[in-house]
């Protein structure tokens, strides 16, 4: 405790000074929710990340190469919304960028969630030439926050990958210009999903999940 009080006194000297304590209650949330995405097999081989909204010029997200299903508070850092590391010598993920610039545009988020499950990388390969995966008509659509009907349908897009996340977090702005969206797809990647805490991007994610595997299984089942 002595330890954390200390470098909070002197981050609070800092431009980019963040509260510690809440910091360590993020890590746990973090840890505790993304261990149970880990053991229902969304975050193979250490891959994907994870993040909540810190206060409103910083995010705590999981630190790049990390096994996600033995995180501790070591493998949480602090990044501003430029995606710099804050008071860390650790490397952030090489997609910080795709977090921040969705907390930067929407301050009503507060957590962003990215897993690589066999559906969704699948998925993403097969309508990716098509630019998008259209869900309709299934009840469970109204798990996406402010939808109300099953009435409805849904483009999700599908992004080419990239190494160049400046690149990739401008097509998605340019999406979120055009349409409402809870997530998107990177093509033989994985699933962004995101939410105005860590239970409402849960929901989203596992809506997705839902849904684009039932997506797969009509597609074979049509063949």
């Amino acid at each position: 405790m002595q330890k954390a009080n200390t470098r909070f006194a002197t981050l609070t000297r800092m431009k980019d000074a963040y509260d510690v304590q809440h910091l360590r209650h993020l890590a746990g949330e973090i840890i505790t929710n993304v261990r149970e995405l880990s053991r229902a097999g969304l975050t193979p081989a250490t891959s994907s990340n994870f993040s909540l909204r810190l206060d409103e010029r910083h995010a705590a997200i999981t630190v790049s190469g990390r096994d996600k299903g033995k995180l501790t508070e070591a493998d949480i850092m602090v990044v501003d919304f430029h995606g710099n590391p804050v008071g860390s010598e650790h490397c952030p993920s090489a997609e910080t960028l795709l977090h921040t610039h969705l907390y930067h545009r929407f301050p009503e988020i507060g957590c962003v969630l990215h897993t690589h499950s066999q559906v969704q990388t699948i998925a993403s390969r097969l309508y990716a030439s098509d630019g998008h995966i259209r869900l309709e008509g299934y009840e469970l659509l109204k798990a996406f926050a402010g939808n109300t009907t099953h009435e409805a349908a849904i483009d999700v897009p599908v992004f080419a990958n990239t190494q160049d996340m400046v690149q990739l977090a401008a097509q998605v702005d340019e999406s979120l210009d055009r349409q409402t969206m809870w997530g998107y797809l990177i093509d033989g990647h994985g699933l962004y999903a995101w939410g105005r805490n860590m239970g409402e991007a849960r929901r989203h994610l596992e809506a997705f999940e839902f849904l684009l595997s039932c997506e797969l299984e009509l597609r074979r089942l049509q063949r």
